[in-house]
């Protein structure tokens, strides 16, 4: 019903069943892994009114114990998710997971990657833990936004009033008010098509 995947290794598909509403993936080097993404494989629909939620479990550093930790879910409108798990630490674990006591793999360097199956009420009611959430905005977009910011920011620092001017004949000034009128037409444009730039 499942499948786990991380990048530059082989697709999941085995996973366990721990319980009759209850799948698991092992991880093997999970330090090298940042991002997994869980996915239906298309071929068993969750039940009507269900969805997955996605948990991931490391070993304590301190217990050796796995902590369960809440990513995200998926559902048959929403059959994948990207999670980050890089950088996930062990006080972030929730003591209320539904998954018992699943055996941890006797090797410490394996997690594992969690589904269980329960009511969309229940799902939209949990919060996952801080950080797993992949952001959802375009990287282009980001560095766009930042690189807007920057411009207008070292711009504004050389910002001198009217008065403050010593005459230069070899210097053209610019009025900060012509960099902000740009820099918000351009924010503009990119909210309204990000490839406008293209054309």
């Amino acid at each position: 019903m499942f499948g786990c995947l991380v990048a530059g290794r082989l697709v999941q598909t085995d996973a366990v069943q721990v319980a009759s509403d209850k799948f698991v993936f092992n991880l093997p080097d999970y330090e090298k892994v940042n991002h997994v993404v869980v996915f239906m494989l298309g071929t068993v629909p969750f039940p009507a009114g269900t969805g997955g939620a996605v948990y991931f479990s490391f070993p304590d550093p301190v217990s050796g114990g796995p902590v369960w930790q809440l990513l995200g879910f998926i559902t048959n409108d929403k059959p994948s998710a990207i999670f980050k798990i890089s950088g996930l630490k062990a006080g972030d674990g929730d003591a209320a997971h539904p998954f018992g006591a699943v055996p941890s793999s006797p090797c410490g360097s394996v997690a594992q990657v969690g589904v269980s199956v329960e009511a969309l009420d229940q799902l939209a009611q949990q919060i996952p833990v801080a950080g797993a959430a992949v952001s959802s905005v375009d990287s282009f977009l980001q560095f766009t936004q930042k690189m807007l910011d920057s411009l207008y920011n070292f711009a504004s620092s050389f910002a001198v009033s009217q008065a403050q001017m010593t005459p230069n004949p070899n210097e053209t000034f610019i009025p900060s008010s012509c960099v902000l009128k740009w820099y918000e037409n351009f924010q503009r444009r990119l909210s309204q098509n990000p490839n406008f730039w293209k054309s």
